[in-house]
């Protein structure tokens, strides 16, 4: 482990600086439930990997338990804040419905494509923590999302750099890898968030349960705080790299793709 969750000082938490905030909890609350839940997709990529022993141990080894350290330190840290909200409760309600969401079904149709796909999650990832740090005004909130972040980004050069190399067997070419990399895109905007923010409404707030209205507005609240609190310049950057363009290539599509890059995290 490149940090451990057990060497940060929790008692050091300052409730008072973050306690009234409802969109930081909200995304808290959500991120928490995703990362305490990578086990279950590990297991998927494990399975679809099963055939390389490199990655295969890369996955359960390394990436697997960094990720569920992520989800233990963020319910560490919503539990000290905001220790009325039955976080566990709320949790086995979220992963009932997206452990039937989580399957191999979801996968690119090849192992490079699924990769490429694997480097926007991560690259969403590393813009979710970094605007976190960014916006908060509370010191341990800062420390524990920068080494998450700095997980996230480290886990992107790791499935890009089995990309390459699953890449150079199956030969895609740059639309093939532009279409997986832009359907993981979209998808950031009706992914596992939503149903996370929507299970953690109905446990915080039982008299608004599945009200479409107030999960609308959650869910445009986090992501105006997202967008504001970090440039999609290193987002758009890490979701080009796998299409290895030339550099004139690459400036020319950067402006029309950052307004994606923007809308997708908005």
């Amino acid at each position: 482990m490149p940090w451990r969750l057990e060497d940060i000082d929790l008692s050091r938490i300052d409730p008072g600086l973050v306690k009234q905030d409802e969109t930081l909890f909200f995304l808290l609350c959500s991120a928490s439930f995703i990362e305490s839940g990578s086990d279950l997709y590990t297991r998927n990529l494990v399975d679809y990997y099963r055939d390389d022993q490199d990655v295969a141990d890369w996955l359960g080894l390394h990436w697997e338990p960094e990720e569920l350290q992520h989800g233990r330190a963020l319910r560490a840290y919503i539990e000290h804040v905001w220790p009325d909200f039955d976080w566990e409760s709320a949790f086995n309600s979220f992963f009932g419905e997206y452990s039937q969401r989580c399957t191999l079904e979801e996968f690119e149709p090849t192992k490079a494509l699924e990769l490429a796909a694997r480097c926007v999650v991560e690259m969403g990832t590393a813009t979710l923590y970094r605007s976190l740090a960014e916006y908060s005004p509370e010191p341990v909130l800062r420390e524990l999302t920068t080494h998450i972040r700095t997980d996230e980004v480290r886990h992107y050069k790791y499935f890009y750099l089995y990309f390459n190399r699953y890449n150079t067997l199956e030969g895609n070419g740059r639309m093939k890898v532009l279409g997986a990399l832009v359907r993981r895109l979209l998808e950031i905007r009706n992914d596992d968030a939503e149903c996370a923010i929507r299970h953690v409404l109905n446990h915080r707030d039982p008299a608004h349960a599945n009200d479409k209205a107030t999960i609308d507005r959650i869910n445009a609240d986090a992501r105006r705080l997202v967008q504001r609190n970090v440039s999609a310049d290193m987002s758009v950057k890490m979701f080009l790299k796998p299409l290895n363009l030339p550099p004139r290539m690459q400036n020319g599509i950067e402006v029309p793709l950052t307004r994606m890059v923007h809308y997708a995290l908005r």
